[in-house]
């Protein structure tokens, strides 16, 4: 297999890729699990809302959504060097992205009491619609450039 990974590349397709990534994590966030992790802290401890989000919080953020993007990314690479720049190349990116990163997280949010298996099966099927729209991102922006 060769391999012509251009780091260039990469980092242009993570940036424009991340923009839909932004989006849709803060979306998800605001309108899903902030309100649903408030009322699962409610009376027993502060939780931080977009309200009160400092600019450490939102440069935090942006550096999660923007590593985040850059798994997804190098993983849609991975996948289109084995399978092609196709759906297939998409769904399995977008979906073990979402494993590692997010799944993970929910799952050890609710085992460590920090959250409930209810809003985890809520909000993983949002971010794996998430990840794998920015699969298709990362895949039409290879496809454009014909790096894949």
């Amino acid at each position: 297999m060769e391999n012509n990974f251009k780091f260039k590349q990469f980092i242009i397709i993570t940036l424009i890729t991340s923009i839909w990534i932004h989006i849709g994590e803060t979306s998800r966030a605001a309108l899903v699990a902030f309100p649903r992790i408030a009322a699962f802290f409610e009376g027993k401890l502060q939780v931080i809302g977009l309200e009160q989000a400092q600019a450490s919080h939102a440069l935090i953020w942006g550096a999660w959504d923007t590593l985040l993007t850059a798994v997804l990314v190098f993983m849609f690479w991975l996948c289109a060097k084995a399978f092609g720049n196709n759906l297939k190349a998409i769904l399995i990116s977008g979906t073990v992205t979402s494993l590692a990163t997010l799944g993970i997280f929910w799952i050890a949010t609710v085992n460590t009491g920090l959250g409930e298996w209810s809003t985890a099966f809520i909000i993983f099927p949002i971010a794996w619609a998430e990840l794998v729209i920015g699969a298709w991102i990362a895949s039409k922006l290879y496809a454009k450039r014909g790096l894949i």
